[in-house]
């Protein structure tokens, strides 16, 4: 059994944690909430799971680095300021961040990376996602975790080769470039597809999300996990064993 603390335990992803928590015998172990302090969490844990916000990143990590715990960052709209945290922090303790917890979508980027890596950049990609109207953040992290897959396999950057945001007259599509399109409405909890396309023929990979408690029960399995790892960045991939 594992004592798991919840940062942004009051949210959907928070709830819907605690939720799968109790029906695998692992102990939630607390939960606290914007303008909360989280050390006195950390030292009742064995490690974190932090759904809520970029703002509160730093304290998070710096709880978890002072109860020597490990600590499972699913929040998404970071930027490089909160990378370079990540980075600091993972010299102290075991850092598991992603834009997506989900064991189905931890396979359909390694898919993804599989197939760009073997086709050329003649094979247009595009990556198409949908979410429920609430969403603050466009591309969802798992669309841009999809595109650096993408990115990855054919060794180029994906700041520098993105597009988005397509409206007017906006001339012929870059060679090489990753397209991004995000769609909002709804209760969707999540829907993604990669489409890459070539002449005369097109592979489409997506993921379907039908219920938030398949997050939840990836983030559970990424942060048992975490507990006895030694210190360093992990990802969703090193949990199922693809790298």
């Amino acid at each position: 059994m594992a004592r798991i603390g919840i940062i942004g335990s009051r949210g959907r992803m928070g709830q819907a944690i605690a939720a799968v928590l109790a029906a695998n015998g692992h102990e939630c172990s607390g939960g606290v909430d914007k303008g909360e302090n989280p050390e006195s969490l950390a030292d009742a844990s064995d490690a974190l799971v932090d759904f809520s916000s970029p703002a509160a990143l730093r304290d998070n990590l710096h709880a978890a680095i002072g109860a020597g715990i490990p600590i499972l960052i699913g929040t998404t709209g970071l930027d490089e300021t909160h990378t370079a945290a990540l980075d600091n922090a993972a010299r102290a303790i075991p850092v598991l961040q992603t834009g997506n917890t989900s064991l189905g979508v931890t396979l359909l980027a390694h898919l993804v990376e599989e197939a760009a890596a073997r086709l050329g950049d003649d094979w247009d990609i595009e990556v198409l996602e949908m979410h429920h109207r609430m969403k603050l953040d466009a591309p969802s992290g798992t669309a841009l975790l999809l595109g650096e897959a993408a990115a990855r396999a054919r060794g180029i950057d994906l700041g520098a080769n993105t597009e988005s945001g397509r409206d007017g007259h906006t001339g012929q599509r870059a060679q090489g470039a990753i397209g991004f399109a995000a769609l909002r409405g709804g209760t969707v909890a999540g829907e993604h597809s990669v489409i890459l396309a070539g002449e005369e023929e097109r592979i489409t990979l997506s993921h379907s999300a039908e219920n938030r408690s398949i997050f939840a029960r990836g983030a559970v399995k990424g942060a048992t996990w975490l507990i006895g790892k030694p210190a360093g960045r992990y990802s969703m991939n090193d949990v199922l064993g693809l790298e």
